[in-house]
């Protein structure tokens, strides 16, 4: 062999085939381009995550903070950070709560004391099932705000016209000590002002109940229509034979005042004074709008106290899940709110709410629904933290 040939045969030996070095080069590209595509996803991720929860763009530090939970396994702990954004509280939790406020049930109404509670229950991780029955209130700590008032809502308006943080603005008290209810006739949100204004005002109560049922229970009457529960706690206002005819009130009215009348008359103390412009609370005394238009039907139930019991615990609307280690009966409007928030419906009924409201859609198919059901035993486990349903939905929707 010539030196020629011996430098070429050690070259050989030295030179990898041309095959396999392209395909080692190609190798290392593959695996820089996956990294980059995950990092690049978990990011992605991320964003999507702030974004639904959030409603605005990630600072670059939490988005950083959230791609690296998300790389990591954690998803759960990125939804976590993206709640920390004030915007979650101003914006996206005050639009989720509003339309629950009121009749229109409208996401363009003023900032007031139930959304308010609703924020500050979230933000502090305040047991959600005592929504309708707890002693609580939330208010503005910021300087120059006028004091909240039973009569009207300049405190709120000017929390909301000042554009302050409710994540840092708001501050936990009771409605005994700020509004002179009894405590034991507070009910959460029921007895805020808010929702005295709007739904027991005039009437005859039962819009309380109905509006209850539809924000939280995620029911309205047409669905829980029960024609086999006895008729004697019908109010008299209720014609028996509406234009004439019986049936119509055996097939049709009977479905919804059987059960709804003896729930309602928790609330039989209560009123909202539209002159005053507050809720009025008369322990004791029937308000009159329990007693009107008596000639309907002499023989119905004349409400003597605010005594109620659920006949839906029998029946088709068992469905709907009461909690057995309650009695389904009580006085006031307190008891009635334990027994509402302790169903099944209730829980469901938030998950329902939130899966919508951050994924941008309903459950529409098996994988979704099993996703709600996860997301109701987390909701229960985690002691009704909302926050962890929130987190649940936006992780389940990130890839959306």
């Amino acid at each position: 062999m010539n030196m020629r040939s011996n430098i070429d045969a050690n070259a050989g030996a030295h030179r990898a085939p041309r095959g396999r070095l392209l395909s080692v080069l190609l190798g290392a590209c593959t695996v820089a381009m996956c990294i980059g595509s995950a990092h690049a996803d978990s990011r992605d991720q991320a964003k999507r995550i702030h974004d639904r929860i959030a409603g605005v763009p990630p600072a670059a530090a939490t988005l950083d903070a959230m791609a690296a939970d998300i790389a990591a396994g954690r998803p759960a702990d990125a939804a976590q950070k993206a709640m920390d954004s004030s915007a979650f509280y101003t914006v996206t939790l005050k639009n989720f709560v509003t339309p629950w406020t009121n009749r229109d049930q409208t996401v363009f109404a003023p900032l007031n004391d139930y959304t308010a509670t609703v924020i500050g229950m979230v933000r502090d991780d305040v047991p959600f099932n005592t929504v309708l029955s707890a002693d609580l209130l939330y208010v503005g700590n910021a300087t120059g705000l006028p004091a909240y008032s039973v009569a009207n809502n300049d405190h709120y308006d000017q929390l909301e016209s000042r554009g302050l943080d409710l994540k840092a603005s708001l501050v936990s008290s009771t409605q005994s000590s700020l509004t002179g209810l009894p405590a034991n006739a507070t009910a959460g949100v029921l007895t805020t002002r808010a929702a005295a204004q709007a739904f027991f005002i005039a009437g005859t109560n039962r819009a309380m109940f109905r509006f209850t049922l539809m924000n939280h229970l995620c029911h309205d009457l047409e669905q829980v229509q029960d024609t086999t529960r006895p008729p004697d706690r019908i109010r008299q206002d209720v014609a028996r034979s509406p234009g004439g005819d019986s049936r119509v009130f055996l097939n049709s009215c009977i479905g919804c005042h059987s059960g709804m009348d003896p729930m309602a008359q928790a609330f039989a103390y209560y009123n909202f004074d539209s002159t005053a412009g507050q809720l009025v609370y008369t322990a004791g005394q029937v308000q009159p709008k329990y007693l009107i238009n008596s000639d309907n039907f002499k023989s119905g139930f004349v409400t003597p106290d605010d005594h109620w019991e659920n006949r839906w615990r029998n029946g088709p609307n068992q469905i709907l899940g009461w909690d057995t280690a309650l009695p389904g009966n009580g006085t006031g409007a307190k008891s009635l709110g334990q027994e509402l928030a302790s169903s099944d419906a209730f829980a469901r009924c938030q998950a329902e709410k939130v899966f919508k409201n951050i994924c941008l859609r309903a459950p529409g198919n098996a994988a979704d629904r099993s996703q709600i059901n996860a997301m109701v035993a987390s909701f229960k486990s985690s002691n009704y933290k909302m926050k962890q349903v929130f987190a649940d939905a936006a992780v389940y929707c990130m890839g959306d």
